[in-house]
């Protein structure tokens, strides 16, 4: 036989293909073995193996498992320092009996000094982690040495002052000793914390005010503010940013405090020497600081400056003028965006401004809320003559100190003046401010709004301030509500929306306290509510030429949105105008001597007027408002004649008739004509029911009979014509005052015939497919069998176990939910077979 290729060289192939198959074998289990590793916990450290090797298995075995994971070793480590330190509490504290000064003195000092020097060697030998435990160790070993050395060397010493020294050697000996080992994280951070108590518990041991305090807290702030900005390390530097802000808003507040219960000038200047050296602190340290933290302490010192300036003027002033002079001092402060400052302290000093001024308004607030919602008393005691007191009696703020608000409407004022020259010379503004803030367009259009409702707001509460009469502070506010309506006009008009939108609602608001103020006499009622309703006609008005050049730009989206703001603000005057009307009337019916329901029928002049009104603005978008509030003004008359039935079918009959007048329109016919039918069918059954009518079938066959004839003639002549057209009205004549009827009547022969009529034209709708027949006759007789069924129902349901309707609807519930599908499309089917039907 002879070998291709030759037996030497083919077993030599064979040998080099088997060390390649035991090379590539070793690698696959050496990863394996490392995979099981991870995958599985280490094995105990003496733990024997568990069979015999793998055949092939090489030599070197699976990587060794790591000794610990860091996590593990710090938790040991910090549970030992714990317990060190518990230890050397309780000696310290607990065993001085045992030992004697030298022995005390001794075992402290040692222990502290072994502690302190054995990080430095533990960090040249890489254990960093336990260093930092030892080092943590030492410095609590450090005060209680302190507490040691206070106990035995200096027993007779003041323990506030001792504590002070022994915090600030603290502080240079945990500074020292963290600069020396500077891998230590713990001992710089200890460091700024222990510097935080020196200056504070010397004031405290020395007695001294709170000027001294609010020093002692602001140098502390400054040393702090000086290590947060040049320290080393983030610790350090987050240490001392936390200490900075406590101590300094600390010590600000006891400065802030003083100045404004300072009653002259002279005791304000110290105050405000501590607020400007804070605000030297927070501005020095906003130099430097990143963004945000230097927003806020450009905000921190423009808000001390204003306190500090503010507080020595405001003194030995009513406290009702201190709200103006902070204001002036924070409008001041805005000079301050062209100095040559970073961007950030920049904006946070104009956050400032804005925030003084924010609080001026709110500290302003009360007098306006007082002069608007003390009015709301007037609707209870109606036409009740002038009272006393003037406004404030009106308002029912009479035992008010008006005299310490005098300055809130200055301070209105003052601040809707800032905001009116903002928006003024907005462009100049944005040019001056650009280096700091650069505002977009919409901030002037609030900055508008803000003004105009801050303006309204001043003047309003100036009538209760000034302390007018009652006649005085109505024209007042009349004449208010007029200007507010001007300027929206005028803002609308050209443009200015946010503004004209903002006086629009402050003159909405003005225009209700008004009225409800006027309601104190007869006279004051006729004269603002009919001011009120020529403002508001007039307002909407003129707004419709502004309306139309708006709709004829409609290509542009901005126009659109333009339009549609315009349309709302025309519609609210509009709208208001009709409610006006009708209190106008309602106050002629009662001037007349018509009270109560007798006044309903005068009511109804105004629907009848916003009809006719609706009637000739045809498409105009306010009409379909304006008879809408014109419907709310006959509901109300329909209100006002519940008490007398006879009342309340004439104020029904009369409402149908103007809802039959308005179906005149085309675009009105669909919903005016079944409200028409629906309001002489339910006056005529009003009618009946206050004369006594216990057969309304009586009256209501003769109307059914000729009805369905002539929806059968509609029908032959238009077989397409709904069954509801044809059928609808005349079956509903009959069935529903007979539904109403039977539930009422006690005897059974009236139910019995109504349901056997229901169940003949429920059958007839169902033969005939006609969904009206059908749906009434269905719908009446599901109520008329309720009706019928009800009393044993509630017998079998009394006399079943209480636990059984529940499990029954349970059960219900759960057969509905195991077949919702099937259901859903049974109801689907239903609905489709009824849709088809005529």
């Amino acid at each position: 036989m002879e070998h291709v290729p030759p037996p030497a060289e083919e077993l030599a192939l064979l040998d080099r293909e088997l060390a390649r198959l035991d090379a590539r074998r070793s690698q696959l289990l050496v990863r394996r073995a490392w995979l099981l590793s991870v995958l599985t916990p280490p094995a105990p450290p003496f733990a024997a193996p568990a069979g015999p090797p793998a055949p092939f298995a090489p030599p070197s075995g699976p990587p060794a498992a790591r000794a610990g994971a860091p996590g593990a070793q710090n938790v040991l480590l910090t549970l030992g320092g714990l317990l060190l330190t518990v230890a050397a509490l309780a000696f310290t504290l607990l065993s001085w009996g045992h030992l004697g000064i030298a022995g005390r003195s001794a075992v402290l000092g040692v222990v502290t000094l072994a502690a302190l020097a054995a990080p430095a060697v533990l960090l040249r030998r890489g254990l960093s982690a336990t260093a930092e435990s030892l080092g943590a160790l030492a410095s609590v070993l450090m005060v209680l040495d302190a507490y040691a050395l206070h106990r035995v060397a200096f027993p007779e010493a003041d323990g506030l002052g001792f504590a002070a020294a022994a915090s600030a050697v603290l502080a240079v000996v945990w500074g020292g000793y963290g600069l020396l080992l500077g891998r230590l994280r713990l001992p710089l951070p200890l460091a700024v914390a222990s510097a935080q108590l020196p200056l504070l518990l010397w004031a405290w041991s020395a007695g001294a005010g709170a000027t001294a305090f609010g020093w002692a807290l602001l140098l502390t702030a400054a040393l702090d503010c000086a290590i947060a900005v040049g320290g080393r390390g983030a610790p350090v530097r987050l240490t001392a940013c936390v200490g900075c802000w406590t101590t300094g808003l600390l010590g600000l507040l006891v400065a802030l405090t003083q100045s404004m219960s300072a009653g002259t000038a002279s005791g304000a200047v110290a105050p405000a020497a501590l607020l400007l050296a804070g605000a030297a602190v927070a501005l020095s340290g906003a130099w430097r600081a990143p963004a945000g933290l230097a927003v806020a302490g450009g905000a921190l010192a423009g808000l001390c400056g204003v306190a500090a300036v503010g507080g020595v003027l405001r003194a030995g002033t009513a406290w009702g003028w201190s709200v103006p002079v902070y204001l002036l001092c924070g409008a001041v402060l805005l000079v301050t965006v062209r100095a040559p400052l970073p961007r950030p302290v920049g904006r946070g000093l104009l956050w400032a401004s804005s925030a003084v001024t924010a609080a001026a308004v709110l500290f302003s607030a009360p007098p306006v809320g007082m002069s608007l919602m003390g009015t709301v008393s007037r609707a209870a005691r109606v036409w009740s003559g002038a009272p006393d007191g003037g406004v404030r009696g009106a308002l029912g703020t009479a035992d008010v100190a008006w005299s310490h608000l005098a300055g809130a409407p200055v301070g209105l004022l003052m601040a809707a003046a800032l905001l009116g020259l903002a928006h003024r010379w907005w462009d100049r503004l944005v040019r001056v401010a650009g280096p700091v803030f650069s505002p977009g367009p919409a901030w002037r259009g609030a900055a508008g709004a803000a003004a105009s409702a801050l303006c309204w707001a001043g003047l309003t509460t100036l009538p209760a301030v000034l302390g007018l009469s009652y006649a005085a502070a109505v024209s007042v506010q009349s004449a208010l509500v007029a200007g507010a309506f001007a300027a929206a006009v005028a803002g609308l008009r050209r443009g200015a929306h946010a503004v004209g939108t903002s006086a629009l609602v402050c003159g909405l608001a003005g225009a209700v306290s008004t009225g409800f103020l006027s309601l104190a006499t007869r006279t004051a009622t006729y004269a603002v509510f009919t001011v009120v309703l020529v403002v508001l006609g007039a307002t909407a008005v003129l707004l419709d030429g502004a309306l139309a050049r708006a709709v004829r730009a409609l290509p542009d989206t901005r126009a659109e949105r333009a339009a549609r703001a315009l349309r709302i603000a025309q519609a609210v005057p509009a709208c208001g105008a009709v409610v006006c009307a009708t209190v106008l009337a309602r106050a002629a019916g009662a001037s007349l001597g018509l009270d109560g329901y007798r006044a309903a029928p005068v009511l109804l002049a105004v629907p009848a007027v916003t009809a006719l009104l609706g009637a000739r603005l045809r498409d105009h978008p306010a009409a379909p408002p304006v008879e809408l509030t014109g419907a709310v003004a006959a509901a109300a008359a329909v209100l006002v004649a519940l008490p007398d039935r006879p009342f309340l079918a004439l104020v029904l009959a009369l409402s149908g008739v103007l809802a039959a007048g308005t179906a005149v329109r085309a675009e009105r016919r669909p919903m005016a004509g079944y409200l028409a039918v629906a309001l002489f069918v339910l006056a005529t059954w009003v009618r009946l029911s206050a004369s006594g009518v216990s057969a309304p079938e009586a009256y209501t066959l003769p109307v059914t009979v000729p009805a369905l004839a002539i929806g059968v003639l509609r029908r032959r002549r238009d077989p397409e014509a709904s069954s509801w057209t044809a059928y609808g009205a005349g079956l509903a004549a009959t069935l529903v005052p007979s539904l109403f009827a039977a539930w009422a009547d006690p005897h059974w022969a009236r139910p019995l015939l109504l349901g056997v009529a229901a169940l003949a034209l429920t059958l007839a709708g169902a033969r005939l497919r006609l969904q009206a027949l059908l749906l009434l006759g269905g719908a009446v007789l599901g109520l008329d069998a309720v009706h019928e069924l009800a009393p044993y129902v509630v017998q079998v349901v009394g006399a079943l176990p209480r636990w059984l309707p529940p499990a029954l609807a349970g059960v219900l519930l759960l057969v509905v939910g195991a077949t919702y599908e099937q259901r859903l499309r049974d109801a689907r089917r239903l609905k489709e077979t009824v849709g088809r039907m005529r």
